[in-house]
């Protein structure tokens, strides 16, 4: 049995590009670049609102998939293509951790990204061993 495991979203990959969307080891997990695609056409929505809801849905799925929750994710690196994208990320940023005493790290960075993306994540957690 790998030491490594390779995390999936289904409906959700890189396309053609032979990286996982992220990868555990022990109680460690790294996410690749996910970015918020609706998992039932593998393609990013044309809606803001809707890819970023899209986004930070696929932290909670890959987050369970990993075997905890948004809880222990210690930093999270946001891209977004221009600042017109920051106000739909803290919307659901609020949602996710609503508790301003009880947030991971974040960092915002403005950024040419590929494709129709609007903004990706890519996040570092630390689950509870068990």
């Amino acid at each position: 049995m790998a030491r490594r495991e390779v995390l999936k979203i289904e409906g959700v990959t890189h396309g053609k590009a032979p990286i996982p969307l992220a990868a555990k080891i022990d109680n460690l997990v790294f996410s690749s670049a996910l970015i918020g695609k609706n998992p039932a056409t593998d393609a990013v929505p044309d809606s803001l609102d809707e890819e970023i809801r899209w986004l930070f849905r696929h932290v909670e799925t890959l987050m369970e998939k990993a075997g905890g929750s948004t809880d222990d994710i210690v930093k999270m690196n946001v891209l977004i293509r221009d600042n017109s994208v920051r106000e739909n990320i803290n919307k659901y940023w609020l949602e996710m951790f609503p508790n301003e005493d009880d947030r991971p790290a974040r960092h915002i960075t403005v950024e040419a990204l590929q494709g129709k993306a609007n903004a990706q994540i890519e996040l570092v957690a630390v689950l509870k061993k068990s």
